[in-house]
Formats: C-alpha cells, sequence, structure tokens
C-alpha cells in the first residue's frame, strides 16, 4: 500500500465517478501543490476512499484512476504487472504473433494504464506518452518492456500538444531504422517513430483481410490509400485491379514498395480525394469495391458537428463511383465520432443520393486495441461494411 503520506484529492461529490478520467471542474482544488504526474489517494466529499492514481493540476484530466483498491500500490511493480498481463493477452490468448510482427502491446485504458501507448514493429518498439505520471514511471516501463521483447529497440517520444497539456518534457531518442513488418502472409514497411509516415497501421490489419475478401475479382479504390494495405491485400486475394489515392507523395512511394514487396500490381496516384473523385465521376468512371479511410478529423470536442459534414461530404462523394451492387468499406478513425452519429452520416448519405445502403457490418479495430467498459472514447476506430444498389 501507499505510504500513509501520499497526497489526497477531495470530489466534489460523493458519487463514485464511473470514468478513470476526472475533470478538473470535478475536484476541490488542493491547498498544496502537487507536481503533474503525482500518485495521489483520492477521496470523496465525505473522506471515503475512492481510488488511487495520477494528478495533474495543469490538464483538463485533472485525476487519472488506475485502481480501485486501497491496497495496491501505484509503483514500479504495479506498473511492470500490467505491462505483462497486456503482454499475456496479445500473446497467450490472441496468438498475434501466429498472424503479425506488428501489434499493440499497450492500449491505454485498455489495458488499465492511461496515458500509455507502446506498438510493436518487428524487433521495435515505439512507446508513446499521454500523461506526465507515466512519464515519471518510464524506467520501469522501459526495463518491463525488454524484458518481454529481449532484443528490441525502443523509441520513445510525445507529441508537443500533449506535453504542453500536461506539462511534462520528454526528451526523445533517435528513432529505429525502417523495416518490414508481416501481416497473414504479407509484407508491409514501416518506419517506427515517423507519425502517420510509419506506413502501417496495425489497427485495421483484420479490416485489410475482410475487406480482401469482399473485393476478390472486383476492382478496387483506395481512397486515403496511405502506404497501400487495402489495396495491396486486395490484390493479393484476387482483385481484378486496384488503385490508390493518397495526398501525400512520399507516402505513395511506400506503397508502391509494397506492391513491389508483395508481388502485386496496383497503381497509386497523388492527389486530393474530392478533387480526383470529381475528376473521375466527370469521366463516368466506376468501381464495383471502394475503401474510404481518412486521417482523424478532429481532437476539438466543439468540432465534432464539423468533422460529421467532412465525412458526410467524402462518403457522399465516393458514392457517385460505386457501380450498383458494389461493396464500400467506410472509416473514422476521430474517436470524438460515436458509431450511431457515424452510421447515421451513412444514412443521411444514402438519402441524399438516392441511393439504397446495406450494412453488412460494423467492426473497428483489432482485439490488441481492447476498450475498457467505461472508457468508449477508447473504441475509436469505426468500420462500416456496405454494400450500395
Amino acid at each position: 500500500m501507499n505510504s500513509p503520506a501520499t497526497p489526497t484529492i477531495r470530489l466534489k461529490t460523493d458519487r463514485v465517478p464511473g470514468h478513470p478520467w476526472v475533470w478538473s471542474a470535478q475536484i476541490v482544488k488542493p491547498e498544496e501543490r502537487l507536481p503533474p504526474g503525482s500518485v495521489v489517494d483520492v477521496l470523496d466529499a465525505k473522506g471515503r476512499f475512492v481510488g488511487r492514481g495520477f494528478w495533474n493540476g495543469h490538464a483538463r484530466v485533472a485525476l487519472r484512476l488506475l485502481t480501485t483498491d486501497a491496497d495496491q500500490a501505484i509503483d514500479a511493480g504495479w506498473i511492470a504487472s500490467r505491462i505483462a498481463k497486456a503482454v499475456e493477452l496479445r500473446r497467450d490468448l490472441l496468438r498475434l504473433d501466429e498472424v503479425s510482427d506488428a501489434w499493440r502491446v499497450v492500449h491505454s485504458e485498455g489495458d488499465g494504464l492511461s496515458g500509455l501507448v507502446v506498438d510493436r514493429y518487428a524487433n521495435h518498439l515505439v512507446v508513446e506518452y499521454f500523461a506526465a505520471g507515466m512519464w515519471r514511471f518510464r524506467e520501469a516501463i522501459h526495463a518491463e518492456l525488454q524484458r518481454h521483447f529481449p532484443g528490441a529497440s525502443l523509441y520513445w517520444f510525445a507529441e508537443d500538444h500533449v506535453q504542453r497539456q500536461e506539462s511534462f518534457d520528454v526528451r526523445s531518442n533517435d528513432a529505429p531504422a525502417a523495416v518490414d513488418v508481416h501481416e497473414h502472409g504479407l509484407a508491409f514497411h514501416a518506419a517506427p517513430g515517423l507519425g502517420h509516415k510509419t506506413g502501417f497501421f496495425a489497427d485495421q490489419r483484420d479490416n485489410r483481410r475482410r475487406f480482401a475478401q469482399l473485393a476478390r475479382g472486383r476492382r478496387v479504390l483506395d481512397l486515403c490509400c496511405n502506404a497501400g494495405g487495402f489495396a495491396v491485400h486486395a490484390m493479393k486475394a484476387g482483385a481484378r485491379e486496384a488503385i490508390g489515392v493518397d495526398a501525400d507523395a512520399a507516402i505513395l512511394d511506400v506503397a508502391r514498395e509494397n506492391a513491389r514487396l508483395n508481388s502485386v500490381e496496383a497503381t497509386f496516384e497523388q492527389g486530393d480525394v474530392f478533387e480526383w473523385l470529381r475528376a473521375a465521376i466527370a469521366r463516368g468512371d466506376t468501381w464495383d469495391a471502394v475503401v474510404l479511410d481518412p486521417p482523424k478529423l478532429t481532437r476539438d470536442r466543439n468540432q465534432v458537428v464539423n468533422a460529421l459534414k467532412k465525412y458526410f461530404a467524402m462518403n457522399r462523394t465516393a458514392l457517385d463511383v460505386i457501380a450498383p451492387g458494389g461493396i464500400l468499406l467506410t472509416c473514422s478513425c476521430t474517436g470524438l465520432v460515436g458509431e450511431d452519429d457515424f452510421i447515421e452520416m451513412i444514412r443521411r448519405v444514402a438519402l441524399n443520393a438516392g441511393r439504397n445502403i446495406q450494412i453488412l457490418h460494423v467492426d473497428g479495430a483489432g482485439a490488441d486495441h481492447p476498450v475498457a467498459s467505461n472508457v468508449p472514447e477508447n473504441r475509436y476506430l469505426k468500420a462500416v461494411y456496405c454494400r450500395v444498389d
């Protein structure tokens, strides 16, 4: 158990929080100044123990509750046990090593480690910090990861806006060299530590395979294709042809390399998706299997309505190049956009276009991205499979 000297933070109410994030407006401001990331005991308005977690008076999320067990100390041993449990899930239950050497090792609240994400790319581990409290335990985190992945290189970082919000300073080490990773028997190029240009998103692993099965024998259009994962999987599964479109010229070079690695022929073109689609519509071009997987549209709760308008515009335009009876896989990785709102957007797109859309299946990230039942925000990825008449 933590030392009796563990600082305490009191809530304004005697209601137990139903979420591990507690906002600054929900707590009584402590008299003493506590460093960001301090481990604290949380008490309700009547002084009863609620939980233990990280305190950060500089952040909107003032408290990150980690345990409700008064006998559990938040220390290096606790951190190590949580990481061990996360690795056990992936290796022993999900058996991901049999499928891929690129998967999420730790998924923040989904693994009870709020503020920590770890991704594996072959023999490299990329550690992303979202909370000052996790950064304070970095030595324990890195040591435990290297125990489970002996010989692996570690690259750690935190995005600038996170460091500002959480008031901590991360000194990143050098990113590892680019590497080839594998999933379902296919190879893909990845450059760990280069943000969205890693060229590989492990969260779409199972969706790439499912879409490829549906696209067999069809002409495929992969919009916002990034490194061409959907197009390459589709061609390997027997699609007739595949075209990928993305605004980023550098990532399209990676996509072409991925096609070469897997001995498939796919075409990749640079362009703004809206402009590219309008030109295709003007030519009368259609495809019978389309995937639309744009990047995150907002991190701001106040911009969710605008994000949904953008999703509507993209999907409505894409519908005009889908042949009758065609397949549409439309995705959103914007965590603030809920699944119900995303599906409602699809309903409105169908109504506006005067076309029938059958929703065949709704999926999300792979099981290596578990979602805590009380943190629905962690289910950020929506992947909706449709048939368009």
